[in-house]
């Protein structure tokens, strides 16, 4: 079993994978004890320590002074009832109070995963693969109720957990705090790293010692943004890539968030993560229950690579859904760099069948194929085909593409509108707005109001006749601007601070029900790049374009730090023209396949203008990466070389069973007269010998303790790929 309960210690223990997560009642409340290295079933109550504080942390009981909630290491803390510290939720009564306090009722242990309504989630495809705990937490005083969800995966070290906030009584109660997870560290001092960024920047690691006081990252843009993701780690001072305690937070959700940790005045650690607190309110009608978003908690011992792996391997195969899951995704080719809106149906087919001579085998077709739109300032929401542009409609180029032996795909942004727009022009009010106050445009566009059933609705149907009228294999989501003056023209008053996160539920009901009717169309999230990549995405859509910037060398540290919580075959990564489109470098197209067959592989230029040469290599590329998939997508990733310490980055995939492995390597700038450095690999068998695509033949220690001798590169950008297999 993954979890058991001690009648006689009052002690939970959950037990995921190489992990641990303890608890314990105590006068009713329910106590963090550990979460860490697998524990065995011994009484586990001896970890739990309290003492006497000064008057300015009160006890919660006369007759007990010995201990103060202010102090102790509360599973779901409070707010007002002598718990001082930054509460896990907080809520107003009728009465106009807001001190609150749980303690507990019941508890239930069930095999499986309890579904959540509404919200993505990490799901098990048998009942054996996990148990589920649910424990009921009561206000005595107040008809409160909240239920703390903890799922324990037997073969990953992952917990999932989420809480439910229910109203017992006959007033309403409005929610104004609601987090995911709490956790409270009693002792250690912990760092954290958290991935920063900005539009063709993303997920860049940063790592900081946590001080006194909160340490908080946050989007209050409306999706998880490019700036900073829904996901931190706490590790100890001495914990590195491969060596020591790390503690990942990953919030499956696509809208405002908040995470937070830092230490208080008796040197504990509290970490949160959940919905952003930060103009939110919920209205909690009698007899109504609000579910928040899943937290993923991952706990390892061998670094961040052990922390990187359990994510991967959870997310790969227990929240990616569909036929697409494990399915070889095609190599595409994108029309946005090779022409921008500048095109029109033949210049698509002549692509296609340039494309086709190359190996390539989907063709998509990017924005402006729709309605006038010529540029970014028109004609979102009106999703019907610009007829100028494709005579044939999309049935016809669909048609015209598949003669050609390839896939046909195509990009839509169904969550905006311009102004300039016949949409618009119908329905103002849908648009994302705040009665009587200007609306501020992002790349020329609004957002369409997402809270509105009518307007989810709309979107469902148009996006459905799309995809009915013509065989299209695969749809690129965009999503290119954060949301202001979020309100809702339908929502009253007292509701209004809801909106953020109706949005992001009306934008979940439609990606469902879309996915769920054309199961065989391939799904892309996208942000202007990166805005949206996180856990909630993935669970509509196997792969998220990872960053607008294509640039071989800048995304070495967007993957890289992407790899923290995700894997590689989510990621969308494309060879791009040179000089490149974001940031003028030119680098050889050899780099640029390296650096992109790690993801979801794709080409975006105009095929016309590349070299016999280059045409050769995209060959090369295309048929190395079908030979190569499999492993890049299935395979354990270990991450070599840093590309925030150094001058080069290198990464590895090796198969489950230790018979096979692809190492990349890549040198950003060369150095006169170097050094001969070699690169030591990791997770191979130890007793194996391996051959290798250099020629050399190794031994899995002598690759491990020694490594391989890197070859003189004598160019700025370049890179170098070994395979090896025992």
């Amino acid at each position: 079993m993954s979890i058991c309960f001690n009648e006689a210690t009052d002690v939970f223990q959950l037990d995921a994978g190489q992990s641990s997560y303890v608890m314990k009642l105590v006068g009713g409340y329910l106590m963090h004890l550990y979460y860490g290295k697998r524990l065995d079933g011994r009484d586990h109550s001896y970890m739990l320590r309290l003492a006497p504080r000064g008057s300015f942390s009160p006890n919660p009981d006369p007759q007990n002074p010995i201990w103060s909630l202010d102090a102790a290491p509360l599973e779901y803390p409070s707010y007002g009832t002598s718990d001082l510290r930054s509460p896990a939720y907080h809520v107003q009564f009728a009465d106009g109070s807001t001190a609150s306090e749980l303690k507990f009722v019941s508890h239930r242990i069930v095999d499986g995963k309890p579904r959540l309504e509404g919200l993505p989630q990490v799901y098990c495809e048998s009942g054996g693969e996990a148990q589920s705990l649910e424990i009921v937490l009561r206000d005595e005083y107040r008809p409160l109720e909240v239920i703390l969800t903890y799922t324990a995966f037997d073969a990953m070290n992952a917990i999932v957990r989420s809480s439910k906030i229910v109203n017992k009584g006959n007033d309403p109660i409005r929610i104004k705090k609601a987090s995911s997870a709490s956790v409270d560290y009693v002792s250690g001092r912990y760092e954290e790293i958290h991935l920063q960024g900005s539009w063709a920047r993303e997920r860049h690691i940063e790592r900081a010692p946590l001080t006194h006081g909160i340490k908080m990252i946050e989007s209050r843009r409306g999706h998880s943004s490019h700036d900073l993701n829904p996901f931190f780690a706490l590790v100890s001072p001495e914990t590195t890539e491969d060596f020591g305690d790390a503690y990942g937070y990953s919030l499956i959700y696509s809208g405002n968030f908040k995470g937070s940790m830092g230490l208080d005045q008796y040197g504990s650690t509290r970490a949160m993560i959940g919905i952003s607190d930060f103009d939110f309110e919920w209205l909690l009608a009698p007899g109504e229950a609000f579910q928040t978003p899943e937290a993923v908690l991952v706990y390892s011992n061998e670094g961040l690579g052990g922390m990187s792996r359990t994510y991967h391997r959870l997310y790969r195969t227990r929240l990616c859904r569909g036929v697409w899951r494990d399915k070889r995704r095609p190599v595409l080719v994108n029309n946005w760099e090779a022409t921008y809106f500048d095109f029109n149906e033949d210049k698509l087919v002549e692509l296609a069948k340039q494309a086709k001579e190359l190996g390539i085998e989907m063709l998509v077709m990017d924005d402006g194929w729709f309605g006038q739109r010529n540029d970014d300032r028109c004609s979102l929401g009106d999703w019907f085909v610009n007829r100028g542009k494709l005579p044939g409609g999309l049935e016809g180029l669909a048609a015209r593409v598949k003669e050609q032996g390839l896939k046909f795909g195509i990009w839509f942004e169904p969550e905006m509108i311009s102004r300039n727009s016949r949409l618009f022009e119908q329905h103002p009010d849908w648009c994302v707005h705040v009665k009587n106050r200007r609306q501020s445009e992002g790349r020329s566009q609004l957002v369409l109001d997402m809270s509105r059933k009518d307007v989810c609705d709309y979107i469902l149907e148009t996006l459905t006749g799309i995809l009915k009228s013509a065989p299209i294999d695969y749809v690129k989501w965009d999503f290119n601007r954060s949301l202001t003056e979020m309100g809702s023209a339908l929502l009253p008053p007292e509701r209004q601070r809801e909106f953020a996160h109706r949005f992001v539920l009306g934008t979940y009901s439609v990606m469902e029900a879309l996915t769920s009717r054309f199961p065989e169309v391939l799904f892309e999230g996208c942000s202007g790049g990166g805005g949206r990549f996180d856990p909630g995405i993935l669970y509509y859509m196997p792969q998220i374009w990872t960053s607008d910037d294509t640039d071989a060398v800048e995304r070495l540290k967007i993957q890289y730090g992407t790899s923290l919580a995700y894997p590689f075959s989510t990621m969308g990564a494309h060879v791009a023209a040179v000089p490149n489109h974001q940031c003028g470098r030119v680098t050889a197209i050899s780099t640029r396949g390296h650096a992109a067959m790690t993801g979801a592989f794709g080409y975006e230029l105009d095929l016309g203008k590349l070299s016999e040469e280059e045409k050769t290599q995209v060959r090369q590329q295309v048929a190395q990466y079908h030979q190569w998939e499999r492993l890049i997508s299935q395979g354990d990733l270990y991450r070599l070389q840093d590309p925030f310490k150094g001058n080069t980055a290198a990464w590895m995939f090796v198969s489950s069973d230790k018979k096979e492995a692809l190492v990349f390597y890549y040198q950003v700038l060369s150095v006169p007269n170097p050094e001969m450095p070699e690169l030591k690999l990791k997770g191979l068998d130890e007793k194996a010998v391996y051959t290798a695509s250099d020629g050399g033949t190794y031994s899995g220690a002598q690759l491990m303790g020694f490594g391989l001798h890197v070859p003189y590169m004598p160019y700025d950008f370049s890179s170098y790929v070994w395979h090896l297999k025992a």
